[in-house]
């Protein structure tokens, strides 16, 4: 098997290579999403932290 039958895919590269895209593009949007979430619960608890420091 040379590397241009690996790109066609066997004639399935129109199917396989946009599911990859996609698949790629939802485990990105994943990612960024929990590093947002993991920020704010991060941010969250160092303001309940400080309260109770001041308090």
């Amino acid at each position: 098997m040379n590397l241009h039958e690996f790109y066609t895919m066997g004639g399935y590269a129109a199917y396989v290579w946009p599911a990859f895209a996609v698949v790629l593009g939802i485990f990105g949007g994943q990612w960024i999403l929990a590093k947002r979430h993991r920020r704010k619960i991060i941010l969250k608890i160092k303001e309940v932290s400080c309260d109770k420091i001041i308090k």
